[in-house]
């Protein structure tokens, strides 16, 4: 019994390691909305790191987050950091690059629970008098990611903190 507990183990370890090896070595997500107001208004949310306290979706997955900011007030140079729970845990973004109204460009580390090393980059474009904002991450799938993303669709986890992160954007910019 103990011999056939230990194959079903190796067997459904093997599995686990194999799928992992097919998935892709980056991710990407990327999540639009429509937002009514000017792409100047939008811009400022996006660019000035403290105004992220307003919208983004990991606040209020942890409210007692302790975030620290450093650098340029806003745009290249500024840079938020935060500790949290174990639903934000713990990271750094820094905005490297932008184009005044139109997109923004952020190094975004994460260091727990894991490490990973993302680029996002925000875009910005008049659409008939609305906004349109596309939040878009990219960067390499390390293996413990890929093991973790064979139980977890990332695209549908993150992606959805995005979904929940944009429409509270909107909500914010539209006021």
């Amino acid at each position: 019994m103990l011999k056939i507990a230990a194959l079903i183990l190796v067997a459904a370890l093997g599995t686990v390691v194999t799928l992992a090896a097919f998935q892709p070595d980056s991710i990407q997500l990327e999540r639009s909305i429509k937002i009514k107001a000017s792409q100047d208004v939008v811009f400022q949310k996006i660019n000035d790191l403290r105004e992220w306290n307003a919208w983004s979706p990991w606040v209020k997955k942890d409210p007692a987050m302790v975030v620290t900011y450093s650098g340029a007030n806003s745009g290249v140079g500024a840079i938020y950091e935060w500790s949290g729970n174990s639903e934000v845990g713990k990271g750094r973004m820094e905005i490297t690059d932008m184009s005044p109204t139109s997109r923004i460009s952020i190094k975004l580390d994460f260091l727990e629970p894991f490490k990973v090393h993302n680029t996002v980059e925000f875009r910005l474009e008049a659409d008939e008098g609305f906004t349109k904002t596309t939040w878009r991450m990219q960067g390499p799938m390390p293996f413990a990611s890929k093991v973790f993303s064979v139980f977890v669709d990332m695209d549908e986890m993150v992606g959805g903190d995005f979904e929940t992160g944009l429409a509270n954007l909107k909500a914010t910019a539209e006021n």
